[in-house]
């Protein structure tokens, strides 16, 4: 099949099933000394159908051990045509895991709350069977997605919902007991507005709440997917706030993630107090190419993301990562006015860069000898943006194009880390904590050489850093991998 090691644009450190289609990571919860990533899966085919829940668990964030598929639609059942997203909690020796039960009779865009448990550490999950909170509010014209948490003695959940008036909403509840639960009204609801300066806005209504709590007398935030019945472009926004009794009062929205190819992130509370995000990144690529490679979609690497003490929302690769890099490819600095090569790279790669432009420069990834396919990422001193741009990535036509900016200080050393697996880039802008993802599909088969690159009368000193990356551990599926029958192969 073609996700054998020739497939050039399978990524190798970002966790996803050896085939078929996925989108959003689900119920990321740790629980019995491992993490657990479930994930949006159609075990049929490489198109958005048949919704199950795939899992993965994991003791160090390095070796995952594929689990069999969590949730599958019971035919007849609450949830006859598809087990859609949601969260899972750990409550003593059991997993919980609650979720967006599609019947397509019921109504398209109204999923309402159910769970399944598990009291073997994931193995086995047995459904509900009945909806837990049965009915949405009746202004509500899209409804899905519980994000549960633990509060005090009991427990609080968010449902994402599109209002009647217009406006985006996370809508909260509370239970004693995981098993009744009473609406509390809105968390947070508004009309579209624009976020972070960007032509994007909150949408018109909200998915896939998450709820990142105030800690050590910082603000939290409320994160969410901004989605548009139309199918117009959607981004994932945050609001960075104080809960005040039943509401969570915020600013302005902020761009969780800049670049176009992450949607429907999740949260982790990780022992010791940290949390950790996970998002999809779907295609950028024609649908009928990934059919014939059998496979789309990939979770991002796995990221620390906190509040920073001036109320900035602030992400960086999970410290464990580290442990990924191997040969050390790349050890240069210097200082140019024009372009200069920095050594070679692998297609799986985890760059450092300190860049002190004094104009328009920037690093350029070449993936053909002749240098016609490239990956830019510069600074544009005259916006004050870095630009991440793919219009040159792939000579492939069936692959998407386009330039994405966020914004970068200037005037002061820009410190930035890139992690480049074979057709995904995640560049994170160390000095600001923000984050751009993209996918890119490059045809050149290597080796990728880095360059150094300086607009005229402009000059760049670099200190640059790269080491190949080495692929996840991904154990041997053991038993009944929980694969339905007629699974593609």
């Amino acid at each position: 099949m073609s996700t054998a090691p020739r497939d050039l644009f399978r990524p190798v450190a970002h966790l996803r099933p050896p085939r078929n289609w996925i989108n959003d990571p689900n119920g990321l919860v740790f629980h019995d000394g491992h993490y657990h990533a479930f994930y949006q899966y159609n075990p049929y085919g490489a198109t958005h159908a048949n919704m199950h829940w795939g899992h993965f668990r994991s003791p160090d964030l390095l070796t995952w051990e594929p689990l069999p598929i969590a949730l599958s639609p019971t035919p007849g059942g609450v949830d006859a045509d598809g087990c859609f997203s949601g969260n899972a909690v750990s409550d003593g020796n059991r997993l919980v895991a609650f979720y967006s039960a599609h019947r397509e009779d019921r109504s398209p865009q109204h999923q309402p709350v159910t769970y399944a448990t598990s009291h073997d550490g994931g193995l086995t999950f047995r459904p509900r069977g009945e909806l837990v909170v049965p009915a949405w509010p009746e202004s509500c014209t899209m409804y899905r997605d519980p994000y549960v948490w633990q509060d005090g003695d009991g427990w609080r959940m968010l449902v994402g919902a599109a209002l009647a008036d217009g406006r985006g909403t996370a809508l909260l509840y509370e239970s004693p007991d995981l098993e009744n639960w009473t609406y509390l009204g809105p968390f947070d609801a508004r009309e579209q507005e624009p976020v972070g300066g960007t032509e994007l806005h909150t949408g018109e209504g909200w998915e896939c709440p998450q709820y990142l709590p105030a800690q050590s007398g910082r603000p939290g935030a409320l994160i969410f997917s901004a989605w548009n019945d139309d199918d117009s472009p959607r981004c994932v926004t945050a609001l960075v706030g104080e809960e005040h009794g039943n509401v969570f009062e915020a600013g302005a929205p902020v761009l969780v993630d800049h670049g176009p190819d992450c949607y429907a992130p999740a949260l982790l509370r990780a022992p010791g107090g940290r949390w950790l995000l996970w998002g999809w990144s779907v295609e950028a690529r024609e649908e009928a190419w990934a059919v014939a490679d059998g496979w789309a979609g990939v979770l991002t690497l796995p990221r620390e993301i906190s509040v920073g003490g001036d109320g900035t929302l602030r992400q960086q690769p999970a410290a464990e990562l580290l442990d990924l890099r191997g040969e050390h490819a790349v050890h240069t600095e210097g200082v140019t006015d024009g372009p200069v090569d920095l050594g070679s790279v692998g297609r799986a790669f985890d760059l450092t860069a300190r860049l002190e432009p004094t104009g328009n420069a920037g690093l350029r990834l070449l993936t053909t000898p002749d240098g016609s396919e490239y990956l830019d990422i510069r600074l544009d001193a005259d916006t004050g943006e870095l630009v991440v741009d793919r219009d040159h990535a792939s000579l492939d036509t069936r692959a998407r194009g386009g330039s994405y900016r966020m914004p970068c200080p200037v005037g002061r050393p820009v410190d930035v880390r890139v992690v480049v697996d074979h057709s995904i880039a995640e560049v994170f802008l160390t000095s600001t904590g923000q984050v751009l993802t993209l996918r890119f599909y490059p045809t050149g088969d290597g080796p990728w050489r880095l360059q150094a690159r300086s607009a005229p009368n402009a000059h760049l000193g670099y200190a640059v850093d790269a080491w190949e990356l080495r692929p996840l551990v991904i154990k041997e599926a053991s038993g009944n991998s929980g694969e339905p029958e007629g699974q593609s192969a």
